[in-house]
């Protein structure tokens, strides 16, 4: 017998996701509109081949798995400490006010209280997937705001995962159907208590054996695969490692497979594998991501925009302009940059995972009625296609924000060389020894859009323009017009390959010299227009032949 299923869902949801992606991108929407809609064509709402509706959600929880595992790795635990101060009361007081909204539409649509706290728990989280996935495009991870937005994250996957807990023992006293093991016992004799306090415990006691075992465990595990010199051993390590701390903490300690990955990422974080490990993962990563917003899709059935029209508008702008307006009031008041707020209630004005979760469990209770389900899916789908729009109104309002503030704190205006120089786009490890080895040398200016690498670049006494070099504006406010050369250090090839094009239309006898990691890449960026595409293995390779014997002369005949 031939069990097609698994095979079929993967062809079909990565195929219809590639056409539906390009054609999106073709039209200079955001792709995983594309990627949405392979879904709806794929799902049980629409005519033709349907994909299995058991396969297609788990194949998109080891998207979520491996992406905050990807997040973990680029983060560590001073850093979500650090963050800890806003992430924490500013998380908990969005969720409680999306919730009271939630509540509120959910009694005018003639529901039980019930009804309602399901509903507004569903609409006050975010999905990791989109958050993460904004903030990676725009190489936010790894700034201040992109750290609270990730710590803020986290404190939403703990409260649901409570949520979840919780909602079994308090549904008989909220009018669902209570489970059997909490009927017997009564919810009010202690069962709530008992649930509230052994989540607390479990969660507790995986954090403590992620940081007391986990951190000595699992840096040697990567190294002992590493010294075997099998990059393919060292890959399959990386995945297990993820997969199995998400699938373990999961079964064991009752936590989310999200939140579980994540640990292991930070954990393998303390490595100086890290990096080689995110590298490995990325193309899984990706791949899996894709499928995960194919399997939303799949869920949205369209009739409910024309059965309940309101309702949905309703619950579309307590996701998006009620959660954004309590995220921003809540950043402000921390005594945080305007730059900061908004970024923050732009990650957050979208739902995913968490919510479909949670609306099914309502459901099975006899706590949420399916209508309710139906706007949640609705919700989330509408919210995800508007989430790229928001994201791309703040990335027009951000530079000239940010300049705003830096000039209200008295810190010096970017301004560009307005003589001739080279140009540098990107500050990573690659830019930074660039930007080293021509100081001194030659007028630079560098281009940056993570704010803390950009003020250590001030203060190093480069001058920086902030922004993402993608767009025309952020290289011509750097001086493209006057640059001789432009170093263009950034990791993405396609991202390279966009700054390259605009760059050589702009300035065409400018000399480009571009980073990349396979003969494909060199390929992309020299067709773009670099001057130069250099692989880093065969540069390291040059550098040792360069310091290699000489070869000694014959000696001479007697």
């Amino acid at each position: 017998m031939h069990h097609t299923s698994l095979i079929a869902t993967i062809v079909a949801g990565l195929g219809l996701a590639f056409v539906f992606g390009a054609i999106a991108n073709r039209l200079k929407l955001p792709v995983l509109v594309g990627y949405l809609l392979a879904g709806v064509l794929v799902g049980p709402f629409t005519p033709g081949y349907v994909a299995d509706q058991e396969l297609a959600p788990q194949l998109a929880e080891i998207g979520v798995i491996l992406l905050m595992f990807g997040v973990g790795l680029h983060f560590s635990l001073k850093d979500l400490l650090a963050v800890k101060t806003i992430a924490i009361p500013g998380a908990v007081v969005q969720i409680a006010a999306a919730t009271l909204m939630g509540l509120g539409l959910a009694v005018a649509l003639g529901w039980s209280v019930g009804a309602g706290l399901v509903f507004g728990l569903a609409l006050s989280v975010a999905s990791t997937v989109v958050l993460l996935r904004a903030l990676q495009e725009r190489r936010l991870v790894e700034t201040g705001r992109g750290k609270i937005a990730v710590g803020w994250l986290i404190v939403e996957d703990l409260a649901m995962v409570l949520a979840l807990v919780l909602l079994p023992a308090l549904s008989g006293v909220l009018g669902g159907e209570a489970p059997m093991e909490h009927a017997k016992g009564g919810a009010a004799a202690g069962g709530v208590l008992g649930a509230f306090a052994l989540t607390i415990g479990k969660v507790v006691a995986f954090v403590a054996l992620m940081l007391i075992v986990g951190r000595r465990v699992i840096p040697w595990i990567l190294h002992r695969v590493a010294h075997t010199g099998s990059r393919e051993l060292f890959r399959l390590g990386v995945l297990a490692i993820a997969l199995g701390v998400a699938f373990g903490s999961a079964a064991l300690f009752g936590v989310s497979f999200a939140l579980g990955a994540f640990f292991a990422g930070m954990i393998m974080a303390e490595s100086e594998l890290s990096q080689q490990a995110a590298n490995e993962t990325l193309p899984l990563r990706d791949a899996f991501a894709v499928l995960f917003f194919v399997s939303i899709g799949m869920l949205f059935d369209p009739m409910v925009l024309l059965r309940e029209p309101v309702a949905v508008l309703a619950t579309l702008a307590i996701i998006v302009v009620g959660k954004s307006i309590a995220a921003l009031i809540i950043v402000l008041a921390f005594r945080r940059p305007m730059s900061t707020a908004l970024t923050i209630s732009v990650s957050l004005a979208q739902i995913g995972e968490f919510s479909f979760i949670l609306a099914g469990l309502g459901v099975s209770l006899k706590l949420l009625p399916p209508e309710g389900r139906d706007l949640i899916l609705a919700g989330a789908i509408l919210s995800i296609l508007v989430n790229p729009l928001l994201f791309a109104m703040l990335d027009r309002m951000l530079p000239g924000m940010i300049a705003k503030e830096r000039a209200a704190a008295g810190e010096p205006p970017m301004v560009a060389a307005a003589q001739p120089h080279a140009l540098l786009v990107g500050y990573g490890r690659v830019g930074k020894a660039v930007a080293e080895g021509l100081k001194g040398r030659t007028p630079l200016v560098v281009i940056e859009d993570d704010s803390e690498r950009a003020e250590d670049l001030r203060k190093a006494g480069f001058e920086t323009v902030g922004g993402n070099a993608v767009k025309p504006e952020v290289l011509l406010k750097a001086g493209l017009d006057k640059a001789t050369h432009l170093f263009v250090a950034v990791p993405s090839p396609f991202e390279a390959a966009r700054i390259i094009e605009q760059a050589r239309v702009a300035n065409p006898g400018c000399e480009i010299i571009a980073r990349a990691y396979t003969d494909a890449d060199v390929a992309l960026l020299k067709t773009a227009g670099a001057t130069h595409a250099l692989i880093g293995e065969e540069e390291i390779a040059r550098g040792m032949l360069a310091r290699a014997p000489r070869k000694k002369p014959p000696a001479a005949a007697h």
